[in-house]
């Protein structure tokens, strides 16, 4: 009797522990999942780098460039100007409550070169080039495309994923400036033709605020922010056959939007930490 009691209490002391230590192991499985990921990509993104210098790269770049970054221009500049617009409005009438509305310039300009400019540029593009990116990677996937390239003996990295890199990151400082200087002139258009802040003073404070580094660093950021997008895009596009929740075009769809949330998330996770690296 005693033996099957202590029997009882051990197996009922080990079924607790095991339901004790059940969130501690998902916890510990999603981490290592993560962690994983986060391994791959950075092989995956040094891969494709290395591959830039290849023959016949010029041309599928230029057409990279294209797609992602001239195609990209018009939602650029119409959210940057209604961006600077907005922050005109809102930073006109914070400001005139202390009398200071003469830094109405210094206050736009420097938030759009230093914050607002790279990381709305890197989040429109993400949603209409990089969630395309993805999706025509992982359509190329299910439909073995790629597998047709790797028995014709064509590197899939070296033909797919390198021009989208190096487009990405060439495209997206430029884009960045495109912002910046749209959403400045929103901001003129608001503070002063709409609600009558001084002309020549707004113009003054925004060229005497800014100095080269907040161009610099903004830009910066536009280049990391480029690497993340790309690199999140096209892993997640190329590693669709592997996702152990669905297949097909169901694989695709959920890929995508993988990509597209990832890269919004990283993108304002990294804007953090550059910032603290740049001040």
């Amino acid at each position: 009797m005693a033996l099957d009691a202590d029997r009882q209490t051990s197996s009922a002391g080990w079924q607790f522990g095991r339901l004790l230590a059940g969130p501690f192991a998902l916890i510990g499985r999603a981490t290592i999942s993560r962690v994983d990921n986060l391994g791959a990509s950075g092989i995956f993104l040094f891969l494709a780098v290395l591959k830039v210098f290849r023959s016949k790269q010029l041309i599928k770049i230029v057409q990279q460039i294209y797609y992602i970054g001239a195609r990209s221009t018009m939602i650029i500049v119409l959210v940057s100007f209604f961006t600077g617009m907005v922050l005109g409005l809102q930073s006109y009438h914070a400001l005139v409550k202390f009398g200071a509305e003469g830094a109405l310039g210094t206050l736009v300009a420097l938030t759009l070169v230093r914050e607002l400019g790279p990381v709305l540029t890197a989040i429109m593009v993400t949603a209409r080039a990089g969630s395309a990116i993805s999706a025509e990677i992982g359509i190329q996937r299910i439909s073995e495309q790629i597998d047709a390239l790797d028995t014709m003996r064509i590197d899939p990295l070296r033909f797919l994923i390198t021009p989208r890199i190096t487009a990405s990151i060439i495209s997206f400082p430029l884009l960045t400036a495109v912002f910046d200087l749209v959403g400045i002139i929103g901001g003129y258009v608001s503070g002063v033709l709409l609600l009558g802040a001084n002309a020549s003073t707004y113009i003054y404070r925004v060229q005497t605020s800014m100095d080269m580094k907040d161009v610099t660093d903004g830009l910066i950021k536009a280049v990391v922010f480029a690497v993340i997008v790309s690199t999140v895009c096209c892993y997640q596009g190329y590693f669709t056959h592997m996702r152990t929740d669905s297949h097909g075009a169901k694989a695709v769809g959920l890929s995508t939007t993988s990509a597209v949330v990832i890269s919004c998330v990283l993108i304002l996770v990294s804007d953090y930490v550059v910032t603290s690296l740049l001040i």
